[in-house]
């Protein structure tokens, strides 16, 4: 139960993503929310498979930044669902620049914590 409430708040979260930062659109010949919540199902397994193990690995270059460096993880783990996506299901997002990349896994970040704050997930 827990992952379904952690799949419907991350395709939330890309949802807002979608709609507020340029360069970061829908493709895919369905429907808008259908892509959204695909890619919310691939980038939720990215989350729990991939990005720990991409945290450890990451840590002595995130202590320097003082954490800055975990948002570039974020971006590279945003990265990553969006090739497997589109790779695997023919739709998800598409993304411009590292920038709007970079943008989209900051709103993603603050609206899955506001989110998970409000249903009581992690």
């Amino acid at each position: 139960m827990r992952f379904i409430i952690r799949w419907l708040v991350t395709a939330v979260a890309v949802g807002v993503a979608v709609w507020l930062v340029p360069g970061i659109e829908v493709v895919g010949g369905t429907e808008a929310w259908t892509a959204i919540a695909l890619f919310g199902l691939v980038l939720s397994l990215i989350n729990i498979s991939v990005k720990p193990v991409m945290q450890v690995l990451s840590l002595p270059i995130t202590v320097i930044t003082l954490g800055i460096f975990y948002l570039v993880v974020n971006t590279l783990m945003l990265y990553v669902a969006a090739w497997l996506a589109n790779g695997i299901f023919q739709v998800g997002i598409a993304i411009a620049t590292f920038g709007s990349a970079f943008v989209a896994s900051i709103v993603i970040s603050i609206v899955s914590g506001i989110m998970n704050a409000l249903v009581g997930g992690e």
